[in-house]
């Protein structure tokens, strides 16, 4: 991703951040910017400069900038830098095709079987405590939301690493055999 491109969408981010939204972004970044420097702050994009001076956010790391997005509630604003990276040439840490579609399949079954233990899973797929609160305090009482983000989470840490077996093995060791059983049935089904 080009800075330029990079600096339009960060320009158009900080255009739809409410005073309050950015107060709150400059509080979750107090540790890492000094109180001194914060006060100066008066728009998102001074806020992202700092960020890029100390190595937080650039064309390849947007992913502290997104967290902080979704925490202050702007998940649309994280879709919008997540969706602009990935459009952006960002593919190549992608499972191939063959992979994804496997991955899309597991994880229809996954969603429809696993239920309320879903962080049980998500540990084993190493998914930090934190990752797994984030999930569930962004989907409060949207089961299959959160087994949807949590898998979607794991992919992406994963990159091209990712796999349905994986998926099958995390299944297994958390003894929900009957759903890993009904992801190899689908697979199967499917021609894989």
């Amino acid at each position: 991703m080009s800075s330029l491109a990079l600096n339009a969408v960060l320009l158009e981010i900080s255009k739809q951040l409410a005073d309050e939204q950015l107060d709150n972004l400059k509080f979750l970044c107090g540790n890492m910017i000094g109180k001194r420097e914060l006060e100066k702050v008066k728009n998102g994009t001074k806020l992202f400069q700092l960020l890029m001076e100390r190595n937080k956010l650039g064309a390849d790391t947007t992913e502290y900038l997104s967290e902080l997005l979704e925490k202050i509630g702007r998940d649309d604003l994280s879709d919008k830098l997540k969706n602009f990276q990935s459009e952006c040439g960002h593919t190549d840490n992608q499972p191939d095709e063959t992979e994804k579609a496997k991955l899309n399949i597991a994880t229809e079954v996954i969603v429809e079987n696993l239920g309320k233990n879903w962080r049980k899973m998500g540990r084993k797929l190493h998914l930090s405590e934190v990752k797994l609160e984030s999930i569930s305090a962004r989907h409060p009482g949207e089961l299959e939301e959160m087994v949807v983000e949590m898998l979607k989470q794991w992919r992406k840490s994963r990159g091209a690493e990712a796999s349905a077996k994986e998926l099958i093995g995390a299944l297994r060791a958390c003894d929900y055999n009957l759903t890993a059983d009904k992801v190899e049935d689908r697979l199967k089904d499917c021609g894989y």
